[in-house]
């Protein structure tokens, strides 16, 4: 056995050429001995079925600070790091929102989630047949087979995990030649601020200093030995596509410069829709209950195919996605949109299809979220910690089906949830720090054997019962692999390797972890290929014929859900004159503007004239009285709506708007269960999400530029009586 410091001999992982004396030098191109290593003549080739030389071959939350998602997380202390998850929407510099939780307005209950899953059952078969809702689904919807359960230690039926208990090939070698810390280093993947590697600015070097205790990405690769980052928006870290090249060079460019050199395992959340951490100019696609409501396996595929190209170009080879949680409680604060339906068959097929877009055809690590499932839960596990009341046949039938299809699918990465589920595991504790859970089903009953990587340990549902210093051991006790983003660093990797000296966590156990860490590291490419090229990002990322795709994927999920008076589609000759009124939240990463002005910008690009006044997510009396005055003369009003409530001004807004005479359309922006609760409307529909790529698909869709083809992912119950449904799963309008 060779000393733990000695460097990994040519060729497994030589670093022939390490810029000196500046070993961290930023070269975005990235001339490295790993740049451009031609497995394919043209690794970055616009066919990306096969994505160059990160293809599979023959066999990837949150935080809180500014960001690309609509409601805000208080910081942990004065001064001290974001609580928060890497899978859930990052804070909003701009007005705080949430989805409406069931206290919202106490005398109108918000719809019971048994009246979902009821609605749900009910309709699944109608929805397999094309009976429900108008035309049916591209594609019929099946049962999923429960997958067999594999002896804990062997393969899963897609051969991409292989024994645990081997430590042969590349990542053998370079696990027995890790010092213990290097080893508690591989298991944390840790935010850390800044557009540059070693030279972030001056904002980006206090922050570091406050919450990890170094001043940039290098000096946390070479002190803490992480085996993972995690890019946000927030954090600075996703500026431009040539931007995070350069950024995710030189952090590689820093591990490889340690004595025992380990590339770092890059990753992000890119969901899609509300969660998008790397913004325009990337190719931005609807996101999952969009993509439900479009219910094309090969829709979520080619999503997976081209957005993981995409980010494998950018030195990013795990992504937090896709959502394999069932959205069944209307009320969720924290999934909803997040979520592909409240069928759990329709999301088990679209999550698997994402899985493989990701993995076998883009080549980069999908990850299966949030185990055992986050759906039917009205409290955000940012905050607080929720507590599912399924038994386990209920969670056999809902919740499991979409974790055993992205297993059978060979996903590398399954995240937790920071929930109590009595059902499973009655000791109190949340589902991250369960041994029964993660070890006893998720490992042995499922037979997954890829990595498991905590939600993030700042979030409030993972603090409530232990401290800070606890809850990464604990962690690790229950069977999880990879420790996400603890509020402070420096005491969760002293508590880990107190465990392990003191007799809690054996270093065998550690390296169980360590291994499926670089067995990933290895199957992704970025154990002998770190570097990315300037070359490749530019003919990757966002290239037109990715935005066509994205554009195309849209234009099938936009969901007709009311038009009593045959309003649509609007014409020129009759509709011309057009206001755009309504809410205005934070827009997710990328995207060019509020929603009202990117409508408008839609509309004027279709050769109508569109005024756009955005009056907020809860108009004055002033604000709705000024658009009252702006729609006279128009020929139709579009009101843009967000997570309408019973008490919420929006219903005045749309109600003030109708009683002018002039046909009022709605866009749902984000919660389809808006149209419950605005009966003046003429023609509603559903967008899912205010991504420009949406909304451009809505307005093609209002225009008859394209027919209406998205079908309800969810059923709406009705707002006077929640019991009962408004309009059931699978419905959805067209054009004659």
């Amino acid at each position: 056995m060779t000393a733990p410091h000695s460097p990994v001999p040519a060729p497994d992982l030589s670093v022939p050429d390490l810029p000196a004396p500046d070993p961290y030098a930023e070269d975005p191109s990235a001339p490295a001995p790993y740049a451009e290593d031609p497995y394919a003549p043209d690794p970055y080739a616009e066919d990306l079925h096969v994505v160059g030389p990160y293809a599979e071959g023959p066999y990837s939350e949150g935080l809180s600070g500014p960001g690309s998602v609509p409601w805000p997380v208080a910081p942990a202390s004065p001064g001290g790091p974001p609580r928060s998850t890497a899978d859930a929407p990052a804070p909003s510099t701009t007005t705080p929102t949430t989805t409406p939780t069931a206290s919202a307005d106490p005398t109108h209950p918000a719809p019971h989630r048994r009246t979902v899953l009821a609605a749900t059952a009910v309709t699944a078969a109608g929805l397999a047949s094309g009976l429900v809702g108008g035309a049916g689904r591209a594609q019929a919807a099946h049962p999923v087979p429960r997958a067999a359960a594999t002896p804990a230690g062997s393969a899963n039926a897609s051969g991409s995990h292989s024994r645990v208990n081997g430590a042969e090939g590349l990542p053998g070698r370079l696990l027995a030649r890790m010092s213990l810390e290097e080893k508690v280093g591989q298991l944390f993947v840790m935010r850390v601020y800044g557009h540059s590697a070693t030279a972030p600015a001056q904002e980006d070097i206090d922050a570091n200093l406050r919450e990890i205790g170094v001043r940039t990405a290098a000096e946390l690769v070479a002190r803490y030995h992480v085996g993972g980052i995690v890019y946000f928006a927030w954090a600075h870290n996703t500026r431009d596509p040539q931007q995070i090249a350069a950024l995710s060079n030189g952090i590689q460019r820093a591990a490889l410069a340690k004595d025992n050199p380990v590339p770092v395992l890059i990753a992000t959340d890119q969901e899609h829709g509300i969660v998008c951490r790397v913004g325009y100019p990337a190719t931005l696609f609807p996101g999952a209950m969009a993509i439900g409501a479009g219910g094309s396996v090969t829709d979520a595929r080619e999503l997976g195919r081209i957005a993981g190209a995409e980010l494998a170009a950018l030195g990013i080879r795990q992504n937090y996605s896709p959502v394999a949680d069932v959205n069944v409680d209307p009320a969720n604060p924290v999934i909803g949109v997040r979520s592909f339906g409240s069928d759990p068959d329709q999301v088990a097929r679209l999550v698997a299809a994402e899985v493989k877009g990701y993995q076998r055809s883009a080549g980069i690590s999908a990850t299966a979220k949030h185990f055992p499932g986050h759906g039917d839960t009205r409290v955000d596990s940012h905050t607080g910690l929720p507590e599912i009341d399924h038994t386990r046949e209920e969670w056999e039938r809902l919740d499991a089906p979409p974790f055993r299809a992205a297993i059978r699918a060979g996903v590398d990465s399954v995240m937790t949830a920071h929930i109590l589920f009595p059902a499973l595991d009655p000791s109190g504790d949340p589902a991250t720090l369960s041994h029964p859970i993660m070890t006893g089903i998720l490992r042995e009953e499922l037979g997954f054997e890829g990595v498991i990587v905590t939600d993030a340990l700042g979030m409030q549902g993972v603090r409530d019962k232990y401290g800070d210093d606890r809850v990464p051991v604990l962690a690790l006790k229950a069977g999880v692999d990879q420790l996400l983003n603890p509020p402070s660093l420096k005491v969760a990797f002293d508590a880990v390797l107190a465990a392990v000296r003191g007799g809690e966590l054996t270093e065998a156990r550690l390296d169980e972890s360590v291994l499926r860490v670089l067995r990933l590291k290895e199957r992704r490419g970025v154990l002998r290929r770190p570097y990315v090229s300037a070359r490749g990002v530019t003919r990757t990322v966002g290239t037109r014929a990715h935005r066509a795709a994205a554009d195309r994927i849209a234009g099938r999920t936009t969901t007709l859900l009311v038009d009593g008076e045959r309003l649509l589609p609007l014409s020129r000759r009759t509709h011309r004159e057009v206001l755009v009124v309504g809410a205005d939240p934070a827009s997710p990463s990328g995207t060019t503007g509020p929603p009202t002005t990117v409508l408008a910008g839609a509309f004027t690009e279709l050769g109508y004239s569109a005024t756009a006044v955005p009056t907020g997510t809860a108009p004055s009396p002033e604000r709705i009285a000024a658009a009252v005055s702006a729609a006279r003369g128009k020929d139709v009003v579009v009101v843009g709506t967000y997570n309408v409530t019973a008490g919420s001004a929006q219903r005045a807004l749309v109600e003030a708007l109708a009683a002018t005479g002039v046909p009022v359309v709605v866009v749902a922006l984000r919660n389809p269960y808006d149209v419950a609760w605005l009966p003046w409307a003429d023609a509603v529909v559903a967008a899912y999400a205010w991504t420009d790529v949406e909304l451009r698909a809505a307005v093609r869709v209002l225009t008859g530029h394209e027919r209406p083809k998205g079908r309800l992912p969810v059923p709406v119950p009705r707002a006077d009586d929640p019991s009962r449904v408004l309009l059931p799963l699978g419905h959805g309008l067209s054009y004659p």
